[in-house]
């Protein structure tokens, strides 16, 4: 029995040495640091800040007809806190842009059929075509995040996770994608107050619910499993970026000049 599974395993390939094989090049652990970011940045001129932004704007425009005629392609993905402002910062980045050219992707629970796939199929098939730009308002991240801190994964799913993701995020960035990953960060003080505005108000009191507030108990195991995300996936090719966003036009100021300096590139 011994000799003939020493056999079996004598020609077993346990490593990929092949000259491309990946090797990912993730920054050192603790390059971001979530709890030690600076929110205190607030905006002084809003009016000049605004005019900004309306710059910015068209920047992104221009941009954005550029990838069209040199047919490349460019992948945003925003997480962060609830209430941080992810949507207000993506209705900025597109408010000039061609909807023909760019996608907006709103990530929630997987449905029966892409529960049936591999968790990462729905996002594979949501990927960018020659000269456009996708943005995804939640992601592929669900897994090492709200799957693992409310257990809708195993502690293995999650853990080999990490790999999966820079191999899914890598095999795109060879292919020629640009990727930038936000994360809109804010503190508790600064997401209670959000929460109780959007519950006054008849417009957007839609966007609280329970879920939200159970999350809210979790905090510290969230901000756990965002650290460690960005300790495994913090990458040159597709690098995160930590927003602050206590103040909303500072946040949307730099989400517009990182998507640009990415894009420009």
């Amino acid at each position: 029995m011994g000799k003939n599974k020493k056999d079996k395993n004598k020609h077993r390939r346990f490593t990929d040495a092949s000259l491309n094989a990946y090797d990912f090049e993730v920054f050192p652990q603790g390059t971001l640091d979530l709890a030690g970011t600076d929110l205190s940045v607030e905006t002084e001129d809003k009016k000049e800040a605004d005019k900004q932004i309306e710059k910015y704007q068209e920047k992104l425009f221009e941009l954005q007809v550029r990838y069209w005629m040199e047919k490349r392609r460019a992948v945003f993905v925003f997480e962060g806190w609830d209430a941080a402002g992810k949507g207000g910062s993506i209705k900025r980045m597109t408010s000039l842009m061609d909807p023909r050219g760019y996608k907006v992707w709103p990530i929630a629970a997987p449905g029966e059929e892409e529960r049936a796939h591999h968790y990462l199929w729905r996002f594979a098939t949501r990927m960018p075509a020659k000269g456009t730009i996708a943005i995804f308002d939640r992601s592929w991240y669900g897994r090492v995040l709200v799957e693992r801190v409310e257990g809708f994964c195993s502690v293995k799913e999650w853990q080999r996770a990490y790999d999966e993701i820079n191999a899914f995020e890598r095999m795109h960035t060879d292919d020629g994608v640009t990727g930038v990953k936000f994360f809109l960060h804010i503190d508790q003080e600064t997401q209670l107050q959000r929460f109780k505005e959007r519950e006054k108000d008849p417009i957007r009191n839609f966007k609280i619910g329970p879920d939200d507030w159970r999350n809210r108990k979790k905090w510290d195991d969230y901000l756990t499993a965002y650290q460690d995300a960005f300790d495994r996936t913090h990458r040159a090719d597709a690098p995160w970026v930590i927003i602050p966003a206590n103040d909303k036009r500072q946040a949307r100021l730099k989400v517009l000049k990182t998507a640009i300096d990415a894009l420009d590139a």
